[in-house]
């Protein structure tokens, strides 16, 4: 080769000639060797480069993975400093000396002599473009993905307390052994997350943003590799470049003898340069396997997870799922209502094209926008029989649930916030004046330009409901509003003006009223953001548990009390808590009209034989009015101690929780007297109730989650406290200040309302019929709430609510109703402007996505991990442009 035979010619000349034409010859040669020996130096460099090369692609498949992390866009790749080369902390990485020869070591520090100044200089301003282009980049994203980094934070840490609980670790424990596996997982999380969090996270910021996000995923991974080979490439050069120069050092030390040596060493670099190839094409080969490999056992274990049950509850759920065994030991509705009537929904045949947006149509009703299902069903009301027990007013569900849409009256506007709007509503957000035109006298609502004014009154309070609220305090301190006396049912409410006031006394009231001749009372109530449902004291029981209430009133309520053997008064003592308050605010107690007369004669005939102690009779001087308040007994004596049994002691079979479709009895419960029983001792005061475990709570029994009931509680707790403080409030995107009517749509133990505690809402717990009978505990801790079913629709106006809150109640209905008109209900319910909070499955999150993209619903957020996930969406102003055909 000409490299060895200019060699060949030095030594020659050397021993044969000594003349100056040969020397010349000789030097000639000499400088054209070095030319061939620089130009064949080159050659081992192209093997070396692709040994690199195979380096980087192992390395761009792991950033590749870890930017694919669910939990934040991806980032374009920023280029290492000369201090920390790309390889530094690789575990793939090639020894130097395995790539590259000392002659290719001494020949690039040549290269670089030359032109390491202007090669510096290009580098630095790429360099320091990248970085800015970078950094601007990341300033862009950073308001959009800081909240969404927030709650994919609690999401994980959740996730890990409750793997932990599900492995059996002891509470007191939970802090150390997460700080642990903190620690110990530290250095394994660059290894799993990309494999991990790339096959298991789903996160979605907006719904544009999801529409986006594959295209742009591409065009920034794509970039994120070409940047991140630049970077690495460059960084590589100048790694061999200082170790060129180090190397270069040496060499005046080395002399003769290194040149001589050089072609050697090449031959020995090039084939472990080949043999290093080839071990990492090895390497390649088993790294693709064991990723196939991991991805088969996740998934695997997500199959066994999803089929056992076993898995997270939710996204921020922190304790495991309801447990089976704990099924055992708690009744449901459906189980303790024997006469609930079954209800079997089929399948809507145009299910799929409403899933696209395409079969939305508005309800073609009566009411209009006022549309109730379950109490405007004309169609069944036509059919009953009688109306004289108000059976009409009654719950008369479509056995096909509407998928319609409620339309919105004409002006509407988002509504006034809470307090202010307790005094005025807008008045074309409830277009009804038939109220203000028949009771303004009385101070129940006035029309006041664009407004509805409501001056606090009412029938029994005429100047205000505060005066009233503390005239019934002082005929009987025991009362004690706000630390006895939390819980209150107001019958006959009117537009409840009494519950609102009463949130002035830190008591909050279930007020009810039927769908009557005066317009859109209960409506009124919920636009003005106090808690109120549409139902009637008929002929059957109302949903709420036995026991609960600390106190009932009625001011004027029209109830005919005494009729049907006292049925009715029969419901109250049902629901009234032993020792609570009974206050009757009507005219028979203060007038002496023969009606009047002849009513308070039967009703204290009645009175008397339920063993209710007339407390006071006490006169309003200010409103004219006058009050009897009689006090539930909370023992049995009395009424074995009665010498005519009427109304009749209840069968001992008879469960008085049972409120689901249950027919009135004219018959009493017997008063609990068991001290372990829930009644026979009366609730902690305010607000020490809401976080301690009523006494009844027996630590024998499991509670919902698999613990001791009353662990079960505190846990609940605990977990709904931190997801609210740590996400809820500041993670979501809610603006709570906008926020007032709030309904759980799947309270358990009422943890989420009582977490809400120091805002201003009140929460509607609602417990399904087919879930644990939870309810008492909701009432004992200061809450109320009520039963419920969600394959029907619920007794509240359209527009009713500013928040609801669905934690895995989705995936749960799926196996008996159909989930759209689930849906329709949802968006019948919220007002515009409202949102939703759904915490359920994965696949039920896409599900219930895709239907609020279709009602044109904005998804502020979707994430999911490990099959659990959360969504957070705002209801609009949009309504369907048809219009269902009448049948």
């Amino acid at each position: 080769m000409a490299f060895g035979k200019g060699r060949g010619n030095k030594r020659t000349s050397t021993s044969s000639y000594a003349s100056t034409i040969t020397m010349v010859v000789f030097v000639a040669l000499c400088v054209i060797g070095v030319w061939m020996l620089s130009t064949n130096s080159f050659i081992p460099s192209q093997i070396t480069q692709a040994t690199t090369r195979t380096v980087i692609a192992e390395t761009e498949r792991s950033d590749v993975s870890a930017s694919s992390n669910g939990n934040e866009e991806p980032e374009p790749t920023k280029p290492e400093s000369d201090e920390h080369p790309t390889f530094q902390d690789n575990p793939g990485k090639l020894p130097d000396d395995a790539v590259k020869s000392e002659d290719e070591q001494q020949k690039s520090a040549k290269e670089k002599t030359n032109s390491k100044a202007g090669d510096e200089g290009e580098r630095q301003n790429q360099k320091q473009e990248t970085e800015t282009q970078q950094n601007n980049e990341k300033e862009n994203k950073k308001n959009d993905e800081g909240q969404v980094k927030e709650v994919v934070k609690e999401f994980e840490k959740e996730q890990k307390e409750q793997r932990e609980e599900d492995a059996g670790s002891q509470p007191g424990n939970n802090k150390g052994t997460q700080e642990q596996e903190n620690v110990q997982g530290k250095d394994m999380q660059d290894v799993k997350q990309g494999q991990d969090q790339d096959s298991n996270t789903d996160v979605t910021y907006t719904d544009a943003t999801k529409e986006e996000l594959p295209l742009e995923n591409q065009e920034n991974g794509q970039q994120q590799q070409q940047e991140g080979q630049n970077s690495k490439n460059e960084e590589n050069g100048q790694q061999q470049q200082q170790q060129q120069e180090d190397q270069n050092s040496g060499k005046e030390e080395s002399g003769q003898q290194n040149m001589e040596n050089n072609n050697m060493v090449n031959d020995e670099n090039v084939k472990e340069q080949k043999n290093m190839k080839d071990e990492n094409g090895q390497q390649d080969e088993q790294s693709t396997t064991k990723e196939e490999n991991v991805e088969q056992q996740q998934a695997e274990q997500n199959d066994e997870k999803k089929q056992e049950g076993a898995g997270a509850s939710g996204f921020g759920s922190g304790i495991p799922k309801e447990s089976a065994e704990s099924q055992k030991s708690w009744k449901s509705q459906a189980t303790e209502s024997k006469d609930e009537k079954q209800r079997q929904t089929s399948e809507s045949n145009n299910a799929d094209s409403i899933m696209t947006g395409k079969a939305w149509e508005l309800c073609n009703a009566t009411a209009a926008y006022d549309y109730i299902p379950c109490l405007d069903n004309e169609e069944a009301i036509k059919k009953l029989t009688s109306r004289g027990h108000f059976e009409h007013r009654e719950r008369h569900c479509p056995e096909d649930p509407p998928t319609c849409l409620v339309s919105l009256p004409e002006g509407y506007k988002e509504s006034i916030k809470w307090p202010e709007s307790r005094d005025k509503i807008w008045y074309h957000n409830v277009p009804h004046t038939k109220l203000a035109e028949v009771k303004g006298h009385q101070n129940w609502v006035k029309v006041t330009g664009e407004f509805l004014t409501f001056p606090g009154g009412g029938t029994q309070f005429i100047h205000g409901a505060l005066h009233y609220i503390d005239f019934l305090q002082q005929s009987v301190k025991s009362i004690a509003w706000g630390k006895s006396t939390r819980v209150v049912l107001d019958v006959g409410c009117g537009v409840a003006s009494f519950g609102g006031f009463l949130f002035e006394r830190d008591v909050i009231a279930m007020s009810l009223a039927p769908k009557d001749e005066h317009e859109a009372q209960v409506q009124f109530a919920l636009e003005r953001k106090i808690p109120a449902i549409s139902a009637v004291m008929g002929t059957k029981r109302l949903p709420f548990p036995s026991r609960v209430f600390d106190l009932i009133h009625c001011a004027r309520c029209r109830v005919p009390w005494h009729n049907d053997g006292g049925m009715l008064l029969l419901e109250l003592n049902r629901m009234l808590r032993p020792g609570g308050y009974f206050v009757w605010s009507a005219t028979p107690v203060y007038q002496k009209l023969e009606e009047d007369v002849q009513i308070w004669k039967e009703m204290s005939a009645l009175t008397k034989s339920m063993c209710w102690e007339l407390v006071t009779i006490n006169k309003d001087k200010l409103n004219g009015i006058g009050a009897a308040i009689y006090q539930k007994p909370t023992t049995n004596e009395c009424y074995e101690k009665r010498k005519h049994k009427k109304p009749p002691m209840c069968k001992n079979n008879d469960d008085s929780n049972a409120a689901w479709y249950v027919p009135l009895q004219a018959c009493m419960h017997k008063v609990p007297t068991n001290v372990v029983e829930r009644g026979s001792k009366w609730p902690v005061s305010w607000p020490r109730r809401l976080q301690t475990p009523p006494y009844w709570l027996n630590s024998s029994q499991m509670g919902i989650y698999g613990k001791p009931a009353p662990l079960d509680f505190t846990t609940d707790y605990e977990h709904w406290k931190h997801v609210v403080s740590k996400v809820y409030m500041n993670e979501m995107g809610i603006s709570w200040s906008n926020v007032r009517n709030v309904m759980d749509m799947r309270a358990v133990y009422g943890g989420f309302a009582a977490a809400l505690k120091d805002l201003q809402v009140w929460v509607m717990n609602v417990v399904n019929i087919n879930s644990p009978d939870t309810l008492p505990i909701i009432y004992e801790r200061g809450l109320f709430g009520i039963y419920h079913d969600w394959c029907e629709s619920f007794s509240t106006y359209p527009r009713s609510y500013d928040l609801l809150h669905a934690d895995h109640l989705f995936s749960k209905l799926k196996a008996r109703c159909n989930l759209v008109p689930v849906m329709a209900e949802v968006d019948r319910i919220v007002r515009p402007g409202g949102k939703l909070i759904v915490r359920d499955e994965a696949n039920v999150i896409r599900e219930i996505e895709n239907m609020l993209k279709s009602l044109h619903w904005d998804v502020h957020l979707t994430f999911s991990k490990h099959q659990e996930g959360i969504l957070s969406a705002q209801k609009g102003f949009w309504r369907p442009d048809t219009s269902q055909t009448s049948t």
